[in-house]
Formats: C-alpha cells, sequence, structure tokens
C-alpha cells in the first residue's frame, strides 16, 4: 500500500536547477523522516539528503551540500530536493526512500542527467 512516486528529472545544463518531487501515499507521512538517494551509471547507491519527520532537521551528503536543499510539505504528503549549481557527477537515477514499520520503501526513481 505504501507508494512513492518520484518525478521533476530532466535533462539540464551544468549550472542548472531542477526540483525533484516524491509523493507518498499509505503511511502516515508526517510521522515519518525521507530520504533522497542517488545511483550513477556503474556506482553504488548513495545517500543524498535525509529531513525528519516534521521538516525540523536536514542532512546532506559532503558531495551536495550547499547546492541541493531537501524540504516536506506534510499537508501534501509531498518531499522535495531542490538542486542548483548541477554538476556532470550529478548524473543518476534519484530515489525517494521512507521506513515504514521497520520495512524500507523505496520510489521508481527519476532520471537526472547535467550535461552540455
Amino acid at each position: 500500500q505504501v507508494q512513492l512516486v518520484e518525478s521533476g528529472g530532466g535533462l539540464v545544463q551544468p549550472g542548472g536547477s531542477l526540483r525533484l518531487s516524491c509523493a507518498a501515499s499509505g503511511f502516515t507521512f508526517r510521522r515519518i523522516a525521507m530520504n533522497w538517494y542517488r545511483q550513477a551509471p556503474g556506482k553504488e547507491r548513495e545517500l543524498v539528503a535525509v529531513i525528519s519527520s516534521g521538516g525540523g532537521s536536514t542532512n546532506y551528503a559532503d558531495s551536495v551540500k550547499g547546492r541541493f536543499t531537501i524540504s516536506r510539505d506534510n499537508a501534501k504528503n509531498t518531499v522535495y530536493l531542490q538542486m542548483n549549481s548541477l554538476k556532470p557527477e550529478d548524473t543518476a537515477v534519484y530515489y525517494c526512500k521512507a521506513r515504514v514499520n521497520c520495512y524500507d520503501y523505496w520510489g521508481q526513481g527519476t532520471q537526472v542527467t547535467v550535461s552540455s
């Protein structure tokens, strides 16, 4: 019943911006911390950003700190990832993840390609 659906990916030039969204359903969204991960071709999946259930605490991978911002709107059951100053090395499939009742749920992913 838990569903996570990412959107907002696409092709962008270096230095550009994208805003990813993850629409959640099937659980009490406001009680659950949310994560963004990414996986580049040939690479391990890596944690990009974390936001607490109420949105008051965030953490970021060093590689995106200062460029990416995670946020959430609990009234809309949606978590966002604002990505600025994008670099080619940000190219990856981006995934939304939630741990609900000790089980990790993943979205289908959305492709972000940074290329000139």
